[in-house]
C-alpha cells in the first residue's frame, strides 16, 4: 500500500527528530507482527509511507490507528496538545514495481516542492525501513 495521513488542520508538528525516531522504532517493531514499512517521508503536516502486510496480520486501519496513537503520545510528551490527526487516511494498492517507483518519485520530491530543502536527499525525515518488492 501507499499510505498518506495528515495532521488535523494540517498543523505543522511532525518534522522533528523525536517523531522520526518514534516512527522508525514503531515500524521496526511492526516487522515482527507481519507489517513491513518500506520508504517513507515525514512532512511537517503529513506522512507518506509504503507498507506491506501479511494476510494474517492486523488490518491496515488498525495498524494506522496504532501508529497514530504512538506518535500522538510522543507529540503529547513534546508538549503538543490534542487533537493531532485528521480523520481517516488515504491508501492506494500498489500493483507493480512501476507503480511503486512512480509513487516514490512523487513522495521523495515533496520536501523540495514544499521549499523545505533543495535536494530530496538532504531532508532528514525520510528513509527506508525494509526493502519492499512487488
Amino acid at each position: 500500500y501507499f499510505v498518506t495521513f495528515n495532521t488535523l488542520g494540517r498543523k505543522r508538528m511532525l518534522a522533528s527528530d523525536g517523531i522520526h525516531e518514534t516512527f522508525t522504532a514503531f515500524c521496526r517493531i511492526a516487522l515482527s507482527r507481519g507489517v513491513a514499512v518500506g520508504r517513507y517521508v515525514i512532512m511537517p503536516d503529513h506522512i507518506h509511507l509504503f507498507v506491506s502486510m501479511q494476510a494474517e496480520s492486523m488490518t491496515l486501519p488498525a495498524w494506522i490507528k496504532s501508529l497514530r496513537s504512538v506518535l500522538g503520545k510522543r507529540l503529547l510528551a513534546d508538549g503538543v496538545g490534542k487533537p493531532h490527526w485528521q480523520e481517516g487516511f488515504f491508501d492506494h494498492v500498489l500493483r507493480n514495481q512501476e507503480s511503486y517507483a512512480q509513487k516514490w518519485e512523487y513522495v521523495r520530491m515533496n520536501p523540495v516542492r514544499a521549499g523545505l530543502c533543495s535536494e530530496w536527499e538532504s531532508w532528514p525525515y525520510q528513509g527506508e525501513i525494509e526493502s519492499l518488492s512487488l
